[in-house]
């Protein structure tokens, strides 16, 4: 779950910079959920109790959050048109 975690982070922060990219603003309405379920997905691999390290989770945690917040900022911005 945690490497699963970490997979979506990454798929969302890609799918953030492409949403950055003049006249593709709208892709920000697909990914910022699918980000939401990526964080998630990322603290209940986090919260869940075994000795395994949580560096995955936890960089799916940071990923997951910065693709929402940027992805909310770029749509206020720009309303996803622009």
């Amino acid at each position: 779950m945690k490497k699963a975690s970490l997979v979506m982070g990454i798929l969302s922060l890609f799918g953030m910079l492409f949403g950055f990219i003049p006249c593709l603003g709208a892709f920000n309405w697909i990914n910022i959920p699918f980000a939401m379920i990526g964080l998630i997905i990322s603290i209940v691999a986090y919260t869940q109790e075994d000795n395994l390290p949580k560096g995955n989770a936890t960089a799916g945690i940071v990923m997951c959050s910065a693709a929402v917040l940027f992805g909310f900022l770029r749509l206020i911005l720009g309303g996803g048109i622009v």
